[in-house]
């Protein structure tokens, strides 16, 4: 009996068996897939409007070749590896409607994204960015684009043809001032340029007039543009942690903001950890309703 349980002990202990089972324990999905001679199709997910496939936090320096070849997948979760390049192949998946590239260590997009006609929303955020491809202006689909946590500086000037383009992200990068192309980018409802090196807000802004998020906070914004005053639809105009010192009479215009808001998630004016002349810093305390009344009879006498 002992002898026995001696054997087992030994066996369980064996090196090349330990490591087989190391090894085993690492392999994902499409590991086993891939040793056991499957078609990789059959890892693909197929729910009531998309075809999906994710390889998300593999530890992946490379996309694996095999996937160039599933024309089928629409949405794309490559996020979270140690991806350094994305290779032109993905122009080969024009199914595609949803790509998610989020935390990698990617330095550029490739030009033939250009062909994924079908491509709503791509998040690139969290990479290492210093540039995006002009051709990305071809995807005319795009409805959601999330570039924040780069190293950019400036758009292309062909991403103005983005028409559809809904929500975009250009958050924590370095950007002096907000790209021109933005500004033709009617159907905008939500832009964060917060966390970047602004120094003041164009009057071009009110051109957006759609906007219902807007959010610079973590600027060195100087000036409240009074061209924000005319965006009536705006619901959470976030300013805070900038140089600001003085609010234009017309701010009371913006009637839908609602309210002073404090929590970062709130609708309504956020204002806070700016220098305010006074008596700005007492009424903004007082509330939004205060704050208009005072502004509106600054401007009427």
């Amino acid at each position: 009996m002992g002898a026995g349980k001696s054997r087992a002990a030994a066996k369980d202990k064996d090196p090349t068996r330990m490591l087989l089972s190391r090894r085993r324990q690492k392999f994902s999905s499409w590991d086993d897939t891939l040793l056991s001679g499957k078609d990789p199709r059959s890892l693909l997910r197929r729910g009531m409007r998309h075809v999906s496939f994710s390889l998300v936090t593999k530890g992946m320096t490379d996309v694996p070749d095999f996937l160039w070849g599933l024309s089928e997948v629409q949405k794309l979760n490559l996020s979270h590896n140690q991806l350094r390049v994305l290779p032109p192949d993905v122009g080969r998946l024009t199914r595609i409607v949803v790509l998610n590239l989020c935390g990698n260590r990617l330095q550029s997009l490739p030009r033939e994204l250009s062909r994924l006609q079908n491509l709503k929303v791509l998040f690139a955020n969290m990479n290492c960015l210093a540039e995006v491809p002009a051709e990305l202006s071809l995807c005319r689909s795009l409805e959601v684009l999330s570039l924040s946590h780069n190293r950019l500086s400036q758009l292309p000037a062909s991403l103005a043809d983005l028409t559809r383009l809904r929500k975009l992200n250009l958050s924590n990068n370095h950007f002096t001032h907000i790209p021109i192309c933005v500004f033709s980018l009617k159907e905008l409802d939500f832009l964060h340029v917060g966390s970047n090196r602004l120094e003041n807000i164009a009057e071009s802004i009110q051109c957006l007039s759609c906007l219902q998020i807007f959010i610079a906070e973590n600027n060195n914004i100087h000036s409240f543009p009074r061209s924000l005053c005319l965006i009536a639809s705006l619901e959470l105009l976030n300013l805070n942690n900038n140089d600001i010192q003085a609010l234009p009479d017309e701010l009371y215009l913006l009637c839908r903001l609602g309210r002073i808001a404090w929590n970062p998630m709130d609708k309504g004016l956020h204002i806070s950890h700016n220098p305010l002349s006074k008596p700005l810093p007492e009424l903004v305390e007082g509330g939004l309703e205060m704050l208009f009344s005072y502004l509106k009879d600054k401007k009427h006498n």
